[in-house]
């Protein structure tokens, strides 16, 4: 849902050598890397949609510290592409990304390729009370999944969740087991994205093993089991698998399919953009753990000093409380502030009147009544992306 705002600015691509100082710097060197004396432009690439909650709090920005920015151009991309076309520009040594906006699936590919500058804790000084003003549950994101390469700007309980069309579906599954046997008796009227590009196709997925009750929920190899035999089993009963979420909420908006998994802000977004009706519902399914998610800055290993210099003081900007009330937006990554202190109260006005109309009453006890859980591991994310692409994906052709 984020907006392709221009193409990458070809002139201020970056010779790689030059740069390798960076990756190698001491922490010492690193807490002295002083800003550029002349605006820099940064080229903003988001494969997540954090973009749609936050371009307006980077243009905010680049209107305060024009001594510092010239210019920042956005361009989106699908999540699978992001590692192979950071690493092509990185082996070539023309490096033409200077900031990645990512969920966990694009944080995780990069890791596993080695792609991302360590940000922390060699520029810790940068960031003065950053564990001290996250969330709790974003600062276990920042911590677990971030690494230190990837520094959490928006955070949401996320999902799994039941989304469904109450005029078409009378019997609402309230068990895992139900919710299979709704699928087999109304075969293609459920739904879900592919999990490597798809928030709630992945919440779906990291979900199941707490609803199951499997042996190791942050396991996908050794601890799933209940899970692998579950969506192998659901699979003959999905017509197929869209590259994105996007596609779910389209199809379920015009009638062809009935129930959809969904998340809190595919939720409220959709219907506040009249893509789904606003009669929708959601449900959860006995046993439900929220699997929270979170949208990540990194910065591609090539990027100059200059702009790196830039890069951390315009994430600390993005941090402040300010910045952070724009991510209520439209409810796409409801709530969206990653830090504390942030009521719906800042946000814009047209946010407010968004989330009063289309937010819902019940999610305040959902989140505080249900366990809130780390996503996988970025390596045990790409162990589970790989093996749902081969075990159920693949099936499908």
């Amino acid at each position: 849902m984020s907006h392709d705002r221009g193409k990458i600015d070809r002139r201020t691509l970056i010779g790689g050598a030059a740069s390798i100082a960076v990756v190698a710097a001491t922490g010492a060197r690193a807490q002295s890397l002083p800003l550029p004396k002349a605006p820099v432009a940064l080229n903003v690439i988001d494969v997540g949609g954090a973009l749609a909650l936050m371009q307006k709090a980077f243009e905010e920005y680049r209107k305060a510290k024009p001594e510092l920015v010239s210019r920042i151009t956005y361009v989106k991309a699908p999540a699978p592409e992001l590692a192979s076309k950071v690493k092509a520009q990185q082996d070539a040594g023309r490096v033409d990304i200077d900031m990645v906006l990512t969920g966990s699936d694009g944080l995780a590919a990069g890791l596993e390729q080695n792609l991302w500058i360590k940000l922390l804790p060699a520029y810790n000084d940068k960031f003065p009370g950053l564990d001290e003003n996250y969330e709790p549950a974003a600062l276990n994101l920042h911590k677990v999944q971030g690494q230190g390469f990837g520094v959490v700007i928006n955070y949401y309980p996320s999902g799994p969740l039941l989304e469904y069309a109450p005029e078409r579906v009378k019997d609402v599954p309230k068990t895992a087991e139900e919710l299979l046997a709704w699928a087999k008796a109304n075969k293609n009227r459920f739904m879900y994205a592919r999990p490597a590009n798809s928030g709630p196709g992945r919440t779906f997925m990291m979900g199941l093993p707490y609803i199951l009750g499997d042996k190791d929920p942050m396991d996908p190899i050794n601890g799933w089991d209940k899970t692998w035999s579950y969506l192998r089993e659901l699979n003959p009963y999905i017509e197929y698998y869209p590259a994105g979420t996007g596609a779910t909420m389209k199809e379920f908006g015009e009638g062809s399919r009935d129930m959809i998994i969904s998340t809190t802000g595919w939720d409220i977004n959709p219907r506040a953009l009249g893509i789904v009706p606003a009669s929708a519902q959601i449900a959860t399914l006995k046993g439900f753990h929220w699997v929270s998610d979170a949208f990540f800055m990194t910065v591609p290993k090539g990027v100059s000093e200059d702009k790196l210099a830039v890069l951390l003081d315009l994430m600390a900007f993005l941090l402040k409380p300010e910045q952070q009330a724009f991510s209520y937006d439209e409810g796409y990554l409801y709530p969206g502030p990653a830090v504390k202190n942030v009521p719906l109260s800042m946000a814009p006005k047209e946010s407010q009147d968004i989330i009063r109309q289309f937010g819902r009453p019940e999610y305040a006890e959902l989140i505080s009544g249900n366990p809130i859980e780390l996503p996988l591991t970025p390596s045990k994310m790409v162990q589970a992306f790989r093996r749902w692409d081969e075990e159920v994906g693949s099936k499908k052709g």
